[in-house]
């Protein structure tokens, strides 16, 4: 069904929630389209949302958003590389979704969008039963797992067994996972937001950070946008701390002379075999 939204309204609803100097349309293709529900083209700065895929306003403010997350992307990116830079629009990375939930929520407050799971009683009740009986108990087994693993290994050095070992080939983990599930069992998190959030938020050095990533979550923050967030944070640290920036820079130097060496060593040998 078409939403009685026209182009010109999404437009200036887009531009409520964000400002973008750099001029954008928008167009409703008519057409429904089984492979996407819309598309931004970097090079003409359109914005095409294909409005028969749509069965209310939400779900068309939702894939509007998201494709005009795209265009301040490319916005940001032509300030940063020239007027004539193509961004690459089909690009999704990490920092891509938190600003999409970023801008997602500020069009939720302004009452463009809205998620109402109690339109649907069954979908409320199941809801509750992921949450209650799936994603805080599993917190609190991968928790135990995690403090069992840590025992496991002060036994493998009691008894002089390699510790490794014993992970690859008696329990037969992948090394990443013992890593997450042993830092999940050493630090107090919060079972209800689930193992995989426990894993982001066990990964936080200090507490009170810990604390407030979790709470985030738990207010119902996407877990890549408090990520997202944490890194920000740490980066703003880093860059009031003299020390944390020659470390960093010293990192950098450090690995651009080992490819160096590298390149080196090889241009050498080969002038050897000629």
């Amino acid at each position: 069904m078409v939403t009685p939204m026209d182009n010109a309204k999404i437009k200036e609803m887009l531009l409520k929630i964000h400002e973008s100097k750099l001029d954008f349309t928008v167009t409703q293709s008519g057409k429904e389209s089984k492979r996407v529900n819309g598309l931004y083209k970097p090079d003409t700065h359109e914005i095409i949302l294909h409005n028969k895929n749509f069965k209310s306003d939400s779900e068309l403010v939702y894939t509007a958003v998201h494709e005009y997350t795209h265009h301040l992307v490319t916005e940001e990116d032509i300030a940063l590389y020239g007027p004539d830079y193509v961004s690459n629009a089909k690009s999704h990375t990490a920092a891509f979704w938190a600003r999409f939930q970023e801008l997602l929520k500020i069009a939720e407050d302004m009452g463009f969008y809205k998620i109402d799971i109690s339109v649907s009683p069954e979908l409320v009740e199941l809801t509750n039963k992921i949450k209650s009986e799936y994603l805080e108990p599993n917190g609190k087994m991968m928790a135990e797992f995690g403090r069992l693993l840590i025992k496991a290994h002060t036994l493998c050095e009691e008894a002089d067994i390699r510790y490794e070992d014993y992970i690859d080939r008696v329990l037969c983990l992948p090394r990443n996972s013992v890593r997450d599930l042993k830092r999940v069992g050493t630090v107090q998190v919060n079972p209800a937001i689930g193992f995989e959030n426990m894993k982001l938020v066990s990964s936080i050095k200090k507490a009170d950070d810990r604390a407030a990533a979790e709470q985030q979550l738990l207010s119902g923050t996407s877990p890549v946008t408090v990520s997202e967030m944490m890194k920000k944070k740490a980066r703003t640290a880093q860059d009031d701390d003299p020390k944390a920036k020659l470390e960093k820079e010293a990192k950098r130097l450090r690995k651009t002379i080992d490819q160096l060496q590298q390149r080196l060593e090889y241009v050498e040998e080969s002038l050897g075999n000629m």
